[in-house]
C-alpha cells in the first residue's frame, strides 16, 4: 500500500532567523554569485578541520579602512599556516570593491574575507587538498547596540585557557575559533557581555574577538603579542592616537589583579572598534562609567577614520 504524505507528515525546514538577507551578493572563488548560490563543499578542509584563514574589515564611507593592513596580515597568516592564497593582494582588494559594488555599499559596512585550505580528501594532510576558495561577504554589522557603548561591557575572566602561542597562535587569524567561541559561550551564560582570557602563564591575553587596553595612572597599559594576542589593526590605531594626545603607552605582562585596579578599562576591534569595560568579576572598574580617557580615544578615532 502507498502512503500518500498530508500536510502533517511533510518535513519542512524551520525558518531561520539569522540568515542572511536574500539579496546579498557573495564573491565565491572567481566571481561574485548570489548567497543562495554561495557554496563550500563537504569536503573541503575549511569546513572539515577549520584549516583555513579571515579577516574582518570596516567599510567607512564607501572605502575599505586600513585595506593595506588587512591584506597583509591575512597573508602573514597564509604564510604561517603554509596556505597558498589563490589571488594576489592587488587582485585581493578588486574582488572586495566589487563584492561592495554588487551589494550597493557606498556608505559604511563591513567585509569578511576568508581563504579555506580547499576540498580535499578525508584526512588533515594538506598535500591532499587542492584549490583553496577565496570568499568575500560584505554586508553591515552591529556588534553591540549603541546603549553598551554608553554604559560599558560587562565582563568576566573566562575560565577557558587562550590558546599556547606556541601551539595554534592567535596571531594566525584562523577559520577553528572554538577557543574564542568556548569563552563567549562561558561569559554568556554569567549574564556578561564578553570574557576576558587568560594564557596559560596566567597573564592577561585578550578578549574573546578583541584586544584589551587598561589605563592605570594615566598610562595605557596592553599586553603584548607574546601573550598570546591577535595583532588588532584597530589596536594599533588606538596606540597611535594615544601617542599623538602624549598619552604613555607600554606593552606589558598584566594579571587578573591588574584588571580589577584599573583606573578604565577598554577593549578594540574592527567590528567593536573601541568599546569600555567598566565591570570585571563583578568589580567596578573606576568609577562605573566609561572613563575620561576611554572617550577622548572614542572620539579620536571617529574623527580619524573619516579623515582615512
Amino acid at each position: 500500500m502507498t502512503t500518500v504524505a498530508t500536510e502533517s507528515t511533510v518535513r519542512t525546514t524551520p525558518m531561520n532567523p539569522f540568515a542572511p538577507r536574500a539579496d546579498l551578493k557573495v564573491w565565491m572563488g572567481t566571481e561574485v554569485v548570489p548567497v543562495s548560490e554561495a557554496r563550500v563543499g563537504v569536503f573541503d578542509h575549511g569546513l572539515l578541520y577549520g584549516d583555513g584563514i579571515f579577516e574582518g574589515i570596516r567599510i567607512y564611507n564607501g572605502r575599505i579602512f586600513k585595506e593595506a593592513e588587512h591584506i597583509r596580515r591575512f597573508f602573514e597568516s597564509a604564510k604561517a599556516i603554509r596556505l597558498e592564497l589563490p589571488m594576489t593582494g592587488e587582485e585581493i582588494s578588486a574582488a572586495m570593491y566589487e563584492t561592495m559594488r554588487a551589494n550597493g555599499i557606498t556608505g559604511d559596512g563591513y567585509i569578511r574575507l576568508v581563504c579555506t585550505r580547499g576540498v580535499g580528501l578525508l584526512g588533515i594532510s594538506i598535500s591532499h587538498t587542492a584549490c583553496p576558495m577565496l570568499i568575500v561577504i560584505a554586508d553591515k554589522i552591529a556588534l553591540y547596540p549603541p546603549e553598551v557603548y554608553e554604559r560599558g561591557l560587562r565582563c568576566i575572566v573566562s575560565s577557558v585557557v587562550r590558546n599556547n602561542a606556541n601551539s595554534t597562535s592567535p596571531r594566525v587569524k584562523s577559520l577553528n575559533y572554538l577557543n574564542n567561541v568556548m569563552a563567549k559561550l562561558e561569559a554568556k551564560d554569567a549574564g556578561a557581555d564578553e570574557a576576558v582570557m587568560i594564557n596559560d602563564e596566567g597573564h592577561v591575553s585578550e578578549c574573546t574577538g578583541d584586544n584589551i587596553f587598561l589605563v592605570r595612572y594615566g598610562e595605557l597599559l596592553t599586553p603584548s603579542p607574546a601573550e598570546g594576542i591577535l595583532e588588532g589593526v584597530t589596536r594599533s590605531v588606538v596606540m597611535e592616537l594615544a601617542r599623538r594626545r602624549h598619552i604613555p603607552v607600554s606593552e606589558k605582562v598584566l594579571i587578573r589583579h591588574d584588571l580589577y585596579i584599573a583606573d578604565e578599562c577598554f577593549a578594540t576591534g574592527t567590528a567593536a572598534e573601541i568599546v569600555p569595560i567598566t565591570e570585571i568579576n563583578k568589580r567596578m572598574i573606576g568609577d562605573g562609567k566609561p572613563g575620561p580617557i576611554t572617550r577622548m580615544l572614542m572620539q579620536d578615532f571617529v574623527a580619524y577614520r573619516n579623515e582615512e
